[in-house]
């Protein structure tokens, strides 16, 4: 089966491409490699002194890249999360970085296999661990956290309403035996959400859980602060989001770095201190076309921000 093909089909490919790749003998860190799909077509417009370093955490798509890039001695491909972008760059021998990309989106492959315990679609042990070497699975959340934990997370990081039923369900069932896969979590879910809407309230519920189980949110802040201080001046930062937690994290980050002063208003000089390093390219986030959407249904909710460092 060629996982290329069947899993995975790189989002605003164009778009990500124009922005970020200025220069063909540059130095490149793809932050979230899955199946290679950016990678792919961004080598092939890059010299062969170029440098481009990836990260995954995912087994399958590191494996797969492996062996998919092994030919290309431009490609260094490591199984980090990509927190750890600037231990890459010294672990390299680089300056810092002409261009850095991220795409912050679950891979279809995770999403479409069962195995990997990530979809509502199909019984399976709920796992929702992207680096399978973290200790805390989805399963231990729901049979071990707390009810106002679970309507923490539900809350916050699924913007789900009905948070404090589907919470107080859990804590009931796990009471008579414990939560095992997918759909133990989904009986719940019908229980509570009336069936035009079991759908939607399963993504928010599901997404919930693999943000916690995966720490993505405290990871992404990580991650851009350590990216911004490793690019190159005039380098460029494109990344992909696909909700709106994600988004406004880039967002608010990326104002914050363009911002040269952070006192309050009225101070008759400035005293922060703030350096500027950052200008922002992007005022609103660049959506997928029509066009690529009807193609590709999971580009519908893509967002694109570019920031180039000063």
């Amino acid at each position: 089966m060629d996982l290329l093909t069947n899993f995975h089909e790189p989002v605003l490919l164009e778009e990500l491409r124009t922005a970020v790749l200025q220069k063909k003998s540059g130095v490149y860190f793809d932050g979230t490699l899955g199946f290679g799909g950016h990678a792919r077509s961004f080598l092939k417009d890059l010299g062969e002194d170029a440098i481009y370093i990836a990260t995954d955490v995912d087994d399958y798509a590191f494996d797969y890249c492996k062996e998919q890039f092994q030919n290309d001695n431009r490609v260094r491909i490591y199984k980090y999360n990509f927190v750890r972008i600037d231990a890459i760059a010294k672990i390299e021998g680089v300056a810092g970085f002409d261009g850095i990309i991220a795409d912050l989106g679950v891979s279809s492959y995770q999403l479409d296999e069962p195995s990997a315990g990530f979809t509502f679609r199909a019984d399976a042990p709920i796992d929702m661990r992207m680096d399978k070497s973290l200790e805390k699975t989805a399963k231990d959340i729901l049979n071990q956290e707390s009810e106002e934990y679970l309507v923490e997370i539900f809350f916050k990081y699924g913007e789900e309403k009905a948070s404090r039923k589907i919470a107080r369900k859990i804590i009931e069932k796990r009471s008579e035996a414990e939560f095992k896969s997918t759909e133990d979590l989904m009986q719940i879910i019908r229980q509570i959400a009336p069936i035009p809407y079991q759908t939607k309230t399963a993504q928010r519920i599901f997404q919930a859980l693999r943000i916690a189980v995966n720490e993505e949110l405290h990871n992404l802040e990580m991650f851009l602060e350590k990216a911004i201080s490793t690019l190159m001046p005039g380098g460029r930062i494109g990344v992909i989001s696909y909700h709106s937690l994600e988004d406004r994290i880039v967002k608010e980050v990326f104002r914050y770095q363009e911002k040269e002063c952070i006192c309050p208003p009225g101070l008759p000089i400035c005293v922060c201190d703030k350096v500027r390093t950052l200008k922002v390219l992007t005022r609103r986030h660049v959506a997928a076309s029509d066009a690529e959407i009807s193609s590709n249904k999971r580009a519908r909710s893509a967002k694109l921000r570019i920031a180039e460092r000063v």
